[in-house]
């Protein structure tokens, strides 16, 4: 089987011979999705290589691939309510709407660079914006991480609480300098 996902910039193609690394690069949110359905990459007993065939991890778990396809496309159509353009974050800013930006890296890259007036994830933050911060049409929260990978899981746990308004910002911080802001330095983490 051979899906497409049409988006507004190119047509993704997956099939079961997909490398796991190729289908989290395409679906942000894929490994939440994989796991929250089919407990598939949560931990050492059910995880799986970047290199691994879609294939191989359906049959190892005794699932369809074919149903795999279909989830992975169903969620990424979710997901994609929870995205945010850095421009269309813009656009919002210029028009008076009141954004506030939670970066979910690491101590060291916010101290390091960050998006101006944003603020650094931590649990005292977590309780503050859960027990203080505005739900009301009002006020916007955007996540970022460094190239967008990963804030969409955060951003569906604010949800989760019932935040309203808060969205992942498409390319993390690296997006927002490319697109939005150049004096916000550009990096890559050596590993």
């Amino acid at each position: 089987m051979r899906a497409f996902m049409e988006d507004s910039k190119d047509v993704v193609k997956i099939d079961e011979r997909t490398t796991m690394g190729e289908i989290t690069a395409l679906f942000p949110g894929g490994r939440r999705a994989l796991f929250a359905r089919y407990h598939i990459g949560g931990c050492s007993s059910c995880a799986y290589q970047d290199d691994e065939e879609l294939i191989r991890v359906c049959d190892r778990n005794e699932i369809s691939a074919e149903e795999v396809i279909g989830h992975l496309l169903n969620s990424h159509e979710e997901d994609k309510k929870m995205l945010i353009d850095p421009l269309e974050v813009k656009e919002m800013m210029e028009k008076g709407v009141e954004v506030r930006f939670i970066d979910t890296r690491t101590r060291e890259e916010h101290e390091a660079v960050s998006i101006p007036g944003s603020f650094f994830m931590t649990q005292e933050l977590q309780q503050e914006v859960f027990g203080q911060w505005d739900r009301s049409e009002n006020l916007v929260i955007v996540i970022y991480d460094h190239t967008g990978k990963s804030s969409i899981d955060t951003c569906a746990w604010f949800i989760g609480h019932e935040m309203k308004h808060v969205y992942a910002l498409v390319g993390g911080i690296d997006g927002w300098s490319r697109e939005v802001d150049k004096s916000v330095s550009r990096y890559r983490l050596e590993m």
